[in-house]
């Protein structure tokens, strides 16, 4: 589980979330988890939602990720590390 910003501050693009947010919106190649990006708060995008309300929390709930009452995703839980997961892990 990744923020934008979190992957843009990866790729050397400080404040480029939204760069980031655009790059997923418009990916069509179904081998990039895009549902595994959250906003800095953990929230899911209504984005996800042209298939069925709620797609990318169905998504990330089958694979296991926690959310918190108010419906975002426990960053604290699930945030990814890549000093402790590597590269490819989010």
């Amino acid at each position: 589980m990744a923020t934008y910003g979190q992957i843009a501050q990866l790729c050397g693009i400080p404040r480029g979330g939204r760069i980031v947010g655009y790059a997923m919106a418009s990916c069509q190649d179904p081998a990039v988890p895009c549902h595994r990006v959250v906003d800095r708060f953990g929230g899911t995008k209504a984005a996800f939602d042209t298939f069925a309300p709620g797609t990318q929390r169905s998504l990330l709930e089958a694979e296991g990720v926690p959310f918190r009452a108010d419906g975002t995703v426990n960053l604290e839980l699930c945030r990814y590390d890549p000093e402790q997961t590597g590269p490819a892990s989010f």
